[in-house]
């Protein structure tokens, strides 16, 4: 019998985290294997091998702990991939070399599968005097423009694509234009942005008083700091970026504040980090740990908690040592301070089980204890670590008690801490989950509330079909279980309907005792005034959160969930969002019809010609391949690359019109050119531009694209539907959410940050 409570569960852990042979010979032929490897990679380096492996399968059984998903893929598999998330990247010097020294460290970190995070504060801004060559500074963002374009083009560990942080302080400078620079939609998409707040700014914000923007001493500029605030209020209303992220107030609560400066964080912002930093993540399934569900006596098992807590605790200590890592000094890093960030996931359909809204002050209690009986039982582990193995090399007592997080603690814990030390330096963090939560049983993400309890998933299968699939809620599924078809109850809330304080409560009451951060996001309203969103900050702030990210579903940003008409007030009827997905790629029929494009790039002898063959499925004619050439060998390996990897993405069906948008927003670093009266930024985003044509001459999507001579009298057919909101560059389905922080797609898992 399946251990796979959906489909769908068990086709993420085929497509993800399934161990497979170059050729897709499946080496893991069950999830059981898959813990197996995982528990016996991770215990090789104990004293006893064995007695480890064990109890660390009996903690992945079930989907009770869930590591994050590069140890899942990872682990145990001898390929040269890190097991670590995220790494928080060197400070950036400020001169031409040392930026792309920085530059190749990234590539080298994204090549091996981890996101990364960056502080541009530390480049001149823009206009700045450049000594020695008598030019003028191009500013932080230019060179954001040059790690955004190398992102493109690394896949990192298989499927997965980087994910970048950047961040800026508020007194840069250039923050105005850091604020604004993703409302142009084309530029640094593969950044989270996020403002570095200080205590002082936030000071002056409430007192509407004046702030110098700073570069090495000499003041640029004196801006209104209110007016400040409201610019980056503004941005995110209505683009959803920057996030603001408290700098002062996480560098105080650091455990490790005596030893370290923390200006960054991970792409999804729960790992603020020092240069070289690592992120190691993993989480306990609360809803796994719910003891008589949806009956008087149902509670979390304590005991359970503390044990499984323990387990997980010396599982991500020996990450440390078992990971291989793209550089030096992100060894270096992670050896000396060990730290890890341990969190959990289905909280919401936890608190549902025991009968409490999610937001309510009975669940802002409850998530308080179970919060900090998690923490304690992390930290009196790492201290029983410490007894065996040793205190992290830079633990000193005084300094590592003297943080604002050890003032949470008991007395008793730091007595234990003074005494033995401890193993790791920080323990605790709240991750995105979206993924792993979905193959786990679709249990609720992170400590986020539960999006959808109910939707269809429509499967396109080859023949051009399709069938639908049922996606349950794990807490949904329980219920029916035990009550059949009887109606929710009220306290079953869900995203849509929550109050966005309701939201940051929660936030606050898990932030106490979390010692690194938590990625989550406070959904707002579409209509919810400037004023109360602006408020929703200031009350983030006041409650204590190192840092705020909200979404406002808009024109801009699209819908975060797609819910039917007919069922939008009613939590338990939650049934929108038809998921497209297709099960297997479309079979090639023995003749297609096509177009063929000549582009003539300046600079370039020869030509390029784009082959774009089509089929019609259901009556309606979609992109099936790709072909380009070109006489100039220099074009030739990543031509054949692009040929292969694009008719893959056309055969697997969904709106493959995201190609487009990828390929058009990839600058060339040295510098576009002028094609055909509009100036174009590489050859890649050219190519796109004749993709975007093509699509638009068959009637796939609408536009007037860049303007190629083609027959006017093409036919143009039907494409079904508008779009309800942005497309997944995996799937294609119209299922992208906005979840802990990042865009995730409820369809296949796809996440920008994973």
């Amino acid at each position: 019998m399946s251990r796979f409570a959906a489909p769908i569960a068990e086709q993420i852990w085929d497509m993800k985290y399934r161990l497979k042979a170059a050729d897709g010979t499946a080496l893991d032929h069950s999830i059981e294997d898959t813990w197996r490897r995982i528990a016996r990679a991770l215990a090789a380096v104990e004293a006893d091998p064995a007695l480890w492996e064990d109890r660390f399968y009996a903690a992945l059984e079930d989907f009770k702990f869930l590591p994050a998903g590069r140890i899942t893929a990872g682990a145990g598999t001898r390929r040269s991939v890190t097991l670590f998330n995220c790494f928080v990247m060197g400070t950036i010097p400020d001169s031409m070399g040392g930026i792309f020294e920085m530059l190749k460290e990234a590539a080298l970190t994204m090549q091996q599968g981890g996101g990364i995070g960056y502080d541009f504060s530390t480049i001149r801004p823009r206009g700045a005097a450049v000594h020695g060559v008598a030019a003028d500074a191009s500013g932080p963002l230019s060179f954001m423009d040059v790690w955004d374009a190398m992102c493109r083009t690394i896949m990192s560990a298989g499927s997965r694509r980087g994910a970048m942080m950047a961040t800026m302080r508020c007194d840069h400078p250039d923050i105005e234009a850091f604020i604004a620079a993703k409302q142009d939609a084309a530029r640094l998409r593969m950044f989270n942005l996020s403002v570095l707040v200080t205590d002082p700014f936030m000071e002056a914000v409430k007192a509407d008083g004046p702030w110098d923007l700073v570069f090495e001493g000499r003041v640029y500029q004196t801006v209104q700091a209110r007016d400040l605030w409201n610019r980056i209020m503004r941005a995110t209303y209505d683009y959803a970026e920057p996030g603001v992220i408290f700098i002062d107030r996480i560098n105080k609560a650091n455990n490790l504040n005596y030893c370290e400066t923390i200006a960054a964080t991970n792409p999804c912002g729960e790992q603020p980090l020092p240069p070289y930093g690592a992120c190691l993540l993993g989480s306990v399934n609360l809803a796994r740990l719910v003891v008589d569900p949806f009956t008087d006596g149902a509670r979390l098992d304590a005991q359970a908690l503390d044990d499984l807590v323990r387990v997980a605790v010396r599982m991500m200590d020996n990450v440390v040592d078992a990971s291989r890592f793209p550089l030096q000094a992100q060894a270096q890093e992670a050896q000396a301070k060990r730290r890890i960030g341990l969190g959990v996931t289905g909280l919401a359909d936890a608190l549902l089980m025991v009968g409490l809204r999610y937001g309510s002050d009975e669940a802002v209690a409850q998530l308080d204890a179970w919060m900090g009986a998690l923490a304690r039982a992390a930290y009196l582990a790492s201290v029983d670590l410490a007894r065996e193995k040793g205190a992290f090399p830079l633990f000193e007592a005084e300094g590592y008690l003297a943080s604002a997080n050890m003032q949470n603690m008991d007395e008793d814990l730091r007595e234990a801490i003074r005494t033995h030390g401890i193993r790791n330096a920080l323990l605790t963090s709240i991750a995105p989950t979206g993924t792993i939560s979905l193959y786990a049983g679709n249990v609720s993400s992170g400590i986020e509330p539960v999006f959808a309890y109910e939707y269809t998933r429509k499967v396109l299968q080859k023949d051009g079909s399709r069938t639908e699939e049922k996606v349950e809620d794990y807490a949904v599924r329980l219920w029916r279980e035990t009550h059949g078809d009887a109606p929710l109850p009220a306290y079953f809330v869900n995203a849509q309907t929550l109050a966005p304080m309701d939201h940051v409560k929660m936030q606050a009451a898990a932030q106490k005792w979390v010692d690194s951060s938590i990625s989550k996001t406070i959904n707002c309203p579409e209509d919810i005034s400037f004023d109360d969103f602006k408020d929703v900050y200031m009350a983030a702030w006041d409650m204590g959160c190192k840092g705020c990210t909200t979404y406002r579903p808009n024109e801009v940003t699209g819908s975060v969930l797609s819910v039917s008409e007919k069922t939008e007030a009613a939590p338990e009827a939650d049934k929108g969002a038809d998921v497209v997905y297709l099960s297997t790629p479309f079979d090639r029929p023995a003749a297609l019809e096509g177009h063929t494009y000549k582009l003539k790039w300046p600079g370039s002898e020869h030509a390029i010609y784009v082959t774009i063959n089509d089929t019609v499925i259901n009556g309606h004619r979609r992109p099936f391949e790709i072909f380009i050439n070109s006489k100039n060998m220099e074009h030739f390996a990543w031509t054949v690359a692009l040929t292969r990897m694009i008719s893959a993405v056309f055969r697997r069906g969904g709106d493959v019109s995201f190609v487009v948008e990828e390929l058009k927003a990839v600058f060339d670093p040295r510098g576009g050119a002028w094609v055909e009266g509009r100036y174009i930024p590489s050859i890649l985003a050219a190519i796109g531009g004749v993709i975007e044509q093509h699509l638009i001459r068959i009637g796939f999507i609408e536009g007037e694209g860049l303007g190629l001579k083609t027959d006017p009298e093409a036919e143009r057919m039907a494409v079904g539907e508008a779009p309800r909101g942005k497309s997944c560059p995996a799937c294609g389905a119209y299922e992208m959410v906005m979840i802990e922080g990042c865009m995730t797609c409820r369809a296949c898992g796809h996440s920008k940050c994973s």
